[in-house]
């Protein structure tokens, strides 16, 4: 569908990751929950309005998925495809 795209697509399309294959597994070893669920699948669908949760360079991304890709553009065009939900951290990697 038009509407859905697989989660490692999208990963990498949004510049999350920098291969298709890191993505996959971060999705494959368990690490990436959709709106709260464990994902154990690359493939798993995602669309826009969803939350995705997952760690990433030693803290937990929490995105909102604001529209779905159809290529891996530059960086801004991948910053606009999500909202960083994720909790504020200061220079010293702790919550703030």
């Amino acid at each position: 569908m038009a509407d859905e795209q697989r989660l490692d697509r999208f990963l990498w399309y949004a510049r999350l990751t920098k291969t298709r294959s890191a993505a996959q597994a971060i999705a494959r070893d368990g690490h990436v929950r959709i709106d709260g669920r464990p994902v154990e699948r690359a493939h798993a669908p995602i669309r826009a309005g969803q939350v995705l949760s997952f760690p990433l360079h030693g803290r937990v991304r929490v995105l909102r998925i604001l529209t779905l890709p159809k290529r891996r553009g530059p960086p801004a065009e991948a910053r606009a495809l999500y909202e960083d939900l994720s909790p504020a951290v200061d220079a010293a990697g702790s919550p703030t």
